[in-house]
């Protein structure tokens, strides 16, 4: 047998789960099942029925794939424009993985890019593996359906210039990443600040993913600003981001948006930023205790919508030890606002993460002696659940492997 210079490049795909010529959904015996959501007085939030799954899955996930990752718009050949079956789903993701793969030569073999998509579509069925969200929600939709969506403001790079683009549709370029950690700069409308980023996450949140953001280079309350006065502080933009973070549903589904909010502690307002969940967790304790309808005390709820993690470093603690000061340094002129003990900081934060298990710790010298690509510049951030942490402006894909 001659082998081609492609074919000795491409990959070999062995198969272990399924064979040449069967279809990998015949592996598994499927039945028709309804997925309802209720509210905690038993109310009805969302219905589907004639939701198509393998028997062996549980309700919980049926009603996962049915009231999240079902394509609910746009789909043909469908009475409602809905999916209705794990089928359409897992064949839309396979099938787009196994298309890029083909298109960039990635395969030995035709025979190759088939056992690809078949012993991927085995294992989802199997639940042996899963992708990402974003994934669920995104891949496949302009192959299998030809959804293409309005541009959104998505770039990429052309595989065949190297030339970076603006996407002329949402869906054939798909965003499939799980989290990005953004970058923030002091500025208020030009691009790269606090405005744009409101803008960036909007973006990420409506396809499904997550964003975490440093946002110490944001000048604190009572700084100056180049046109004179003083600076309303980072807490009061903070508050801006978590509203429009809890008005976006991640996915353009129900899925809540996912944003993590990292400060370094010694950021002038640090104290009020350790403080800012579980104030505001006591002040709904207080409206329900006098009387408020619960619905009212969470429209007034601030700091909801992000996960909060305070960037201590190695100094600190060795402060904490001495029972020294910690100083909070102006973003500005890089000068001493404010000094306070370190035990204070620490019992801030204890109090706080006991009464609303927030802040979180990040612990910036250990991560920045672990980083991989130190040359580059640190890490700052890190994705709402902090399982990625590298350099600002990138992003990760994720999957899980049930290796039981």
């Amino acid at each position: 047998m001659t082998v081609t210079a492609k074919e000795a490049k491409g990959l070999r795909i062995h198969r272990r789960f399924t064979e040449a010529g069967k279809s990998p959904f015949d592996y598994f015996e499927y039945e028709i099942r309804t997925s309802v959501i209720r509210d905690p007085s038993g109310k009805v939030i969302a219905e589907y029925k004639d939701v198509e799954v393998p028997k062996h899955w549980s309700q919980i996930a049926t009603d996962i794939l049915a009231q999240k990752y079902f394509r609910k718009s746009g789909v043909p050949n469908t009475p409602d424009g809905r999916e209705h079956s794990v089928k359409q789903v897992v064949h839309r993701l396979a099938y787009a993985w196994r298309w890029w793969g083909e298109k960039l030569g990635y395969f030995r073999t035709e025979e190759d890019a088939q056992a690809f998509y078949d012993e991927l579509v085995y294992m989802l069925l199997a639940q042996m593996a899963a992708p990402n969200s974003p994934q669920w929600f995104n891949t496949g939709l302009y192959l299998a359906y030809g959804i293409k969506g309005p541009a959104q403001g998505h770039w990429y790079v052309d595989e065949e210039t190297g030339e970076l683009k603006e996407s002329t549709s949402a869906y054939e370029r798909p965003q499939v990443h799980a989290c990005f950690i953004l970058s923030v700069e002091d500025d208020l409308v030009n691009p790269g600040g606090i405005m744009d980023l409101w803008v960036r996450e909007a973006r990420i949140f409506k396809y499904g993913s997550g964003t975490g953001t440093n946002f110490s280079k944001i000048r604190a309350a009572g700084e100056t600003l180049s046109g004179g006065g003083t600076s309303s502080g980072l807490m009061s933009f903070l508050r801006i981001g978590d509203a429009a973070a809890g008005a976006i549903k991640s996915g353009g589904t129900t899925r809540r948006a996912a944003k993590m909010v990292c400060l370094d502690a010694d950021h002038p307002e640090i104290i009020e930023f350790v403080r800012w969940k579980a104030s505001e967790e006591e002040k709904a304790r207080k409206m329900l205790a006098c009387g408020f309808p619960m619905e009212e005390v969470l429209e007034t709820l601030t700091g909801q919508n992000a996960n909060m993690s305070v960037r201590l470093p190695n100094k600190f603690f060795e402060l904490l030890e001495q029972d020294g000061d910690w100083h909070l340094i102006a973003r500005t002129t890089g000068k001493v606002m404010k000094t306070i003990k370190a035990r204070q900081l620490w019992d801030e934060i204890a109090a706080a993460a006991w009464k609303s298990a927030d802040p979180g710790l990040q612990f910036d010298t250990t991560i920045n002696e672990w980083h991989t690509c130190p040359a580059d510049e640190p890490i700052r951030a890190s994705n709402p659940c902090s399982e990625y942490m590298f350099i600002d402006d990138t992003a990760c894909n994720l999957a899980s492997l049930n290796l039981l």
